[in-house]
């Protein structure tokens, strides 16, 4: 005997609310999860952050080693710049909603204060090194530039593989609405992105080759 038409689609629909709800709940998880181990690495750097500043304060108060201080600028750099490929890919793998884009922020701003970091160690210290920071629209439109930036970050992260630790490589959004970066664009005369500043004095805003880019490192 057929059952009650109207008894199997109460069943269908309690059992389609039921999936429905658990996948929500396990979205919601999902991403706590992957906001929390953001948040995690973030307290992480910033503490590295911390320690390379304090650091660099004290090669004004003792005749430090600037070999120290070179070093943990770029072990820093280092962990930094692996914790943003992180950031990138749970962008991609999931929705990018408030909670990734100030984390985002959070990551240029800390970005930007290494960066500050090492043009002071620059000035304090002989030893050479080269840094290469990176200058992009985060979340940009135009598909054009999205795709200028795909091959920038391409060729950034073929000449870090081929550097290693002679450069520091720093790769931030620059339209995050950050004052003190927004100085520092000023001070090198950027109006528009991408861009890559190496050592502070040559501004390149051309695609560019692996090799092209060696001739201004030091």
């Amino acid at each position: 005997m057929a059952g009650n038409p109207k008894n199997v689609f109460l069943q269908a629909f309690f059992l389609t609310a039921v999936i429905f709800v658990f996948g929500l709940l396990l979205g919601v998880a999902f991403e706590a999860s992957r906001i929390d181990k953001v948040n995690e690495y973030y307290a992480r750097s910033e503490i590295s952050l911390i320690d390379a500043v304090a650091l660099n304060s004290l090669t004004d108060l003792f005749d430090s080693s600037c070999e120290y201080l070179v070093d943990a600028n770029i072990d820093f750099a280092n962990r930094i710049y692996e914790e943003a490929k992180l950031l990138d890919r749970y962008e991609d793998a999931g929705k990018i909603d408030d909670n990734i884009k100030l984390a985002h922020k959070r990551y240029d701003l800390l970005r930007t204060f290494l960066w500050i970091n090492v043009i002071k160690t620059r000035e304090k210290c002989s030893e050479e090194f080269s840094s290469v920071v990176y200058l992009y629209e985060y979340e940009s439109k135009d598909l054009a530039k999205r795709a200028t930036q795909n091959v920038w970050s391409k060729v950034l992260f073929d000449l870090k593989k081929e550097m290693g630790n002679d450069i520091i490589l720093l790769s931030i959004a620059a339209n995050n609405n950050i004052d003190s970066l927004d100085s520092l664009k000023r001070k090198f005369g950027i109006s528009r992105l991408p861009a890559v500043i190496i050592n502070e004095k040559y501004v390149i805003q051309e695609l560019s080759s692996v090799e092209s880019l060696k001739r201004y490192l030091v």
